[in-house]
């Protein structure tokens, strides 16, 4: 049988053997492939890339010169029939064939069991991917629904605050005014009397003048100035408030 090792055409011996016929179980060059499909008895016959092709044949036993075809499961090594009954003389043994077999089997299962336990895992990590950005898209909306919320109650409480302001200055500013009137009404009449005095001054000394003066005197004492009321002031007590108060305010959110 053919060995895989030796890679060289074995009609010619001197090209190297690229093809495989599977019937024949030899190696080929190019050309002598050719040839070999030209005749009548190996025209169907099926080629293999020799690159491609699993080396048949088993490793020779260092010391009996067979081929190792048994395992000893005492001492877990490959031994040729010869050995079971040498230095592995009573111990067991299994098919060489049977234990690669069972072996690639369970090395074929827990690959598949662990590219199948991957390949989950990727779905999940997908999935959760997909629900996390969701998420967190949810939680930006909530937060900035939040904070439209506040701003529009803020607003709100400025604009009451501001016509509230408005509504009592104006009683307050009302009282001033007629403070002020009644205060230049005061002075005018005043100044009237003043007037009055002056030209009493100016008037020639007779029996009436006395009168007019003592005239003068009652109109003056008649004459009352209103004692002044405190007057209004108005100031802005600012509420300390901190960037973490308004946080606060508009909630929390938690990554677990």
């Amino acid at each position: 049988m053919a060995q895989a090792a030796s890679k060289t055409c074995e009609v010619c011996v001197s090209a190297p053997g690229s093809h495989y016929c599977i019937d024949c179980e030899e190696y080929y060059c190019e050309n002598c492939k050719m040839l070999h499909n030209r005749q009548k008895l190996s025209r169907n016959h099926q080629f293999q890339k020799a690159s491609n092709l699993i080396p048949k044949g088993k490793s020779k036993c260092r010391k009996h010169k067979g081929e190792l075809n048994l395992i000893c499961n005492t001492c877990n090594v490959p031994v040729c029939t010869s050995c079971v009954t040498g230095n592995h003389k009573g111990h067991t043994f299994s098919k060489f064939d049977d234990v690669v077999k069972k072996l690639q089997g369970k090395n074929k299962t827990k690959i598949l069991a662990k590219t199948n336990e991957a390949n989950q895992n990727i779905k999940k990590i997908e999935e959760s991917l997909k629900s996390f950005d969701i998420s967190v898209a949810s939680v930006i909306k909530a937060i900035t629904d939040e904070g439209s919320m506040i701003k529009r109650m803020v607003d709100k409480a400025v604009d009451q605050m501001i016509t509230l302001v408005k509504e009592q200055s104006k009683k307050e500013n009302d009282k001033l005014m007629n403070m002020l009137s009644d205060a230049k009404s005061v002075l005018a009449d005043g100044q009237a009397l003043d007037r009055k005095r002056n030209e009493l001054d100016k008037t020639r000394q007779d029996e009436s003048l006395v009168q007019k003066i003592n005239n003068l005197k009652e109109e003056i004492n008649k004459l009352h100035i209103h004692s002044l009321q405190e007057f209004p002031n108005i100031s802005f007590n600012r509420k300390s408030v901190a960037e973490n108060d308004i946080r606060q305010l508009i909630g929390t959110y938690d990554i677990r």
